[in-house]
């Protein structure tokens, strides 16, 4: 027998070695984390005709939470923030996670 883990070992807990996860390989996997203020829709001929200075207007009003996105699933909402002259976000709501699931 081998010291060595072979994958099922890295992926499988102590108890139920078929329906476990090892939360030690979980917590090494690194995701995509994204803040969006906001979306807009414009043509083609509007985008080529943008210069420095241009405004565009997006889909929410001032002062609405921001969508905190986790490989594109939004997990939840927020408010913008300064934390040592770096913008942060302060979480005013999570989603449960039976609404994410839903949008898989």
């Amino acid at each position: 027998m081998s010291d060595t883990p072979n994958d099922s070992n890295l992926l499988a807990g102590p108890k139920d070695p078929d329906h476990q996860i090892n939360p030690e390989v979980l917590q090494n996997i690194s995701v995509t984390l994204s803040i969006e203020v906001g979306r807009a829709m414009i043509k083609i001929k509007d985008l080529m005709r943008l210069t420095q200075g241009s405004v565009v207007e997006l889909d929410r009003i001032a002062g609405e939470p921001l969508d905190l996105l986790v490989n594109n699933t939004v997990v939840a909402q927020g408010e913008v923030v300064l934390v040592n002259e770096r913008y942060g976000i302060r979480l005013t709501r999570v989603v449960p996670a039976s609404e994410r699931l839903k949008n898989l």
